[in-house]
């Protein structure tokens, strides 16, 4: 017996990088729910993780010009029309700060009627959208149109930069789901304080079954480094690469891997080569979280190197963290936003501030200089994700949070 119908709004679907995404709609079908995916633009990826199968035939595929979205408005235009102009001035007029973001009302408002009728079809129940920018614009609507609740999982930059209309698609949500303490503090602090009593932490995390921790005797030869992240500026793969240059040059051996890909490829790879690292600092591009899965163990330590952007844009907490701590691989990241709460310095892995390439290379040279230290961090790293980071825990939470608000 099912739990019942609800429906997942995002930006893109399939999309590599959003594993955490994929992984929790998983084990919400795991929990008895029935996960229709309704993705703003459904695109064409080379590659794509293998469970996401699970849930492509169902994704609906909204083009602005079909068939199916142009009736779906002349449909809810003649049947509801008061509802729905006054939907869309609200949408127009909450996004008239940014200009970017008022084009894009003109693209989900139409798709977002289509999704309502869909939904309504489907007799979807709740609807959750995975950031608070375009997917809760569109939730909002779908909410407006339908009746249907919704709520939304709050990120990073869907808050710190990002914020047209912010307020009131977080009023409306029946709840929110914030991934960090420092998430929930900031909306309280910047967006509205009657927000605090909305918002409850449900962590991002991994399936600790789906890792290896571990085991290896720590040699003495290459020490290896590895980042999992999309090749953008605010994920600050550029100071990692000046690190290893640094630390070449005072006789640490060590080779990176950087997983991902992204716009910032070909300056990277310039760089690399530029401070002629090309057999130190590779490029691997995208690669499936089974691939990931299998590469990490063989780390000595994982870098997060992320930054903060001059438009304020930056990491909530990176899944990769938490993979790699489950890996028992020790970490070494830059002191922001909620990456603290996972990475507590000195003890569950060690914290240098953004943008500091020497600082970087100073905590990997010490991890490498004293193994017997970084055994400890990697175990305590371990323990951390297993208390609170725990997919299957975290998911039962959100949940349980969706049956509150169908009641």
């Amino acid at each position: 017996m099912t739990k019942g119908k609800i429906a997942y709004v995002m930006s893109r679907f399939p999309h590599l990088s959003e594993t955490f995404i994929l992984r929790e709609m998983l084990e919400m079908k795991h929990l008895g729910w029935e996960v229709s995916v309704y993705p703003l633009i459904r695109q064409r990826q080379a590659v794509v993780h293998p469970q996401a199968q699970a849930f492509l035939a169902r994704a609906k595929d909204m083009r602005l010009f079909s068939a199916r979205v142009i009736l779906a408005n002349l449909s809810e235009f003649i049947h509801h029309p008061s509802l729905y102009l006054s939907t869309a001035a609200r949408a127009i007029w909450g996004n008239r700060t940014s200009l970017r973001f008022l084009l894009r009302v003109c693209v989900i408002f139409p798709k977002s009627v289509a999704m309502a009728r869909d939904m309504r079809r489907e007799s979807i129940r709740h609807v959750h959208a995975h950031y608070a920018t375009h997917p809760a614009l569109a939730a909002w609507i779908i909410h407006h149109l339908t009746g249907i609740p919704y709520s939304v999982t709050v990120h990073a930059h869907d808050i710190y930069v990002e914020k047209a209309m912010l307020p009131c698609k977080l009023k409306d949500a029946s709840f929110i789901s914030s991934i960090s303490e420092f998430n929930r503090d900031y909306l309280v602090d910047q967006v509205d304080r009657g927000l605090d009593e909305k918002i409850h932490i449900v962590r991002c995390g991994v399936l600790p079954e789906n890792y290896q921790p571990d085991h290896r005797v720590r040699s003495s030869q290459t020490f290896e480094l590895i980042n999992i992240g999309s090749l953008q500026p605010y994920k600050g793969q550029k100071y990692l690469i000046q690190a290893c240059a640094i630390l070449q040059k005072r006789g640490v051996p060590v080779h990176c891997r950087i997983i991902g890909g992204g716009e910032l490829h070909s300056e990277l790879f310039a760089q690399i080569s530029a401070s002629n690292l090309g057999e130190c600092v590779e490029l691997l591009g995208p690669r499936t979280q089974e691939e990931v899965a299998e590469m990490l163990p063989t780390a000595d330590v994982y870098i997060q190197p992320s930054i903060i952007t001059s438009s304020g844009k930056m990491e909530g907490i990176p899944v990769g963290i938490m993979e790699a701590m489950v890996c028992t691989v020790p970490v070494v990241a830059t002191l922001i936003s909620g990456v603290p709460e996972l990475v507590q310095d000195h003890s569950t892995g060690l914290l240098v501030p953004p943008e500091d390439a020497a600082a970087l290379a100073d905590a990997i040279e010490k991890l490498y200089r004293e193994p017997a230290f970084a055994c400890e961090l990697a175990a305590h790293g371990r323990d951390r994700v297993l208390q609170q980071y725990n997919l299957h825990t975290n998911v039962q939470e959100l949940s349980s949070l969706i049956e509150k608000s169908m009641l």
